[in-house]
């Protein structure tokens, strides 16, 4: 059996530009992160397709169950990109700040 990591997700509540309210969550906070890469920077390949496609369906299968489960190669994978790229003004904002410190600390199962 591959070895996973498992991250429980919390919806938290926002506020829009507009001053509408909204909830968000860590898997709404790394699809904004993995797409607004630069063109440049976005892997290709069919490795990396593969990784993308399974990240897709682990992200949508965590909409449901509310919990995020990546295979260690996936997780690996999001950790390092997030530990290079992620926006250091994220950390501005308690409950991304504590989202995102919650998948870095996500322990092998």
């Amino acid at each position: 059996m591959k070895e996973t990591r498992k991250i429980k997700i919390v919806n938290w509540k926002a506020k829009s530009r507009d001053g509408e309210e909204l909830e968000e969550n860590l898997l709404m906070g790394l699809n904004v992160f993995i797409a607004n890469k630069k063109p440049e920077e976005i892997l290709k390949g069919i490795d990396k397709f593969r990784l993308f496609g399974r990240l897709a369906k682990a992200f949508e299968k965590a909409e449901k169950t509310k919990i995020l489960e990546l295979e260690e190669g996936d997780y690996s994978f999001l950790k390092t990109s997030i530990e290079r790229d992620i926006p250091s003004t994220w950390a501005i904002n308690p409950n991304t700040n504590k989202a995102i410190e919650d998948f870095l600390d996500a322990k092998e199962e």
